[in-house]
């Protein structure tokens, strides 16, 4: 194997320095001390990446409060079992049956249209909405031999991939009703410990070591056009910390709990 030439150099003056004996112990290159310095901080960003993960994961765990007096927003329109179904003897097995395929949606007309334009002229059509047709392994693993006689099977083709869903043979046995849409808790929200997770998510986004951490998490980057703005003005972040600064921060803040 060929050594660079900067090798010899460092061998012959420690050589010259320590004696012989230099030889047999393991001295480290400046190449490989550099490599050493990317390896840690590429660590450390890992480990930020983990921390803010918790973080997150606090945040979302929060919990809820009760809004007094809740408020309409919208409404919203899903499928409930017609009323001979409901009164007849299988009444039981459909409810739960509904249970595993109804969909919701919402909506800020009552009546559930949609604008388009139909030949130069803005007209409202009526929205639809369908039931949920599970894919084969889904249909498989959470419907029960006999739920699943009420399906047939049916081609889809989504995103250029052609796969196989189950559809419900039976629709005329659900209706869909409308009823509004209202909001009676909303989510506890701790301002310390957003402000840090904006903080931390900024000095990432400033410094783009968010390329760096898709590299490490994929080993490759997912999108292609991503650019990372250094000069931004909207972004506000201290700059006399660094990632073991924000490490410490991240680490104070969860053992506090």
């Amino acid at each position: 194997m060929v050594k660079h030439a900067s090798t010899f150099i460092m061998d012959t003056k420690l050589i010259k320095q320590f004696g012989a004996k230099i030889g047999s112990y393991r001295i480290r290159t400046e190449r490989q001390k550099k490599r050493l310095r990317y390896k840690d901080f590429d660590k450390q960003l890992l480990e930020l990446d983990f921390r803010l993960n918790i973080l997150y994961k606090k945040r979302w765990n929060l919990g809820w409060e009760p809004l007094t007096p809740p408020f309409q927003r919208g409404w919203k329109r899903f499928f409930v079992l017609k009323e001979d179904v409901a009164t007849g003897k299988q009444a039981v097995f459909f409810e739960q049956l509904l249970k595993k395929i109804n969909t919701t949606d919402y909506s800020w007309r009552k009546d559930f249209t949609i604008k388009k334009r139909k030949r130069g002229r803005k007209v409202y059509l009526a929205k639809e909405q369908h039931l949920q047709a599970p894919g084969e392994r889904n249909f498989k693993k959470h419907f029960s031999p006999q739920e699943q006689l009420f399906f047939y099977e049916q081609w889809r083709t989504q995103y250029g991939y052609r796969s196989k869903h189950f559809v419900f043979s039976e629709p005329w046995r659900f209706t869909l009703t409308v009823q509004p849409h209202m909001i009676s808790k909303k989510r506890i929200i701790d301002p310390e410990l957003s402000s840090l997770i904006k903080q931390t998510e900024q000095y990432l986004e400033k410094n783009c070591y968010n390329r760096r951490l898709a590299k490490l998490r994929a080993g490759r980057l997912g999108y292609k056009h991503y650019r990372c703005d250094p000069k931004s003005k909207e972004l506000i972040f201290s700059k006399k910390k660094n990632v073991p600064q924000w490490l410490d921060e991240i680490k104070s803040e969860q053992f506090e709990d």
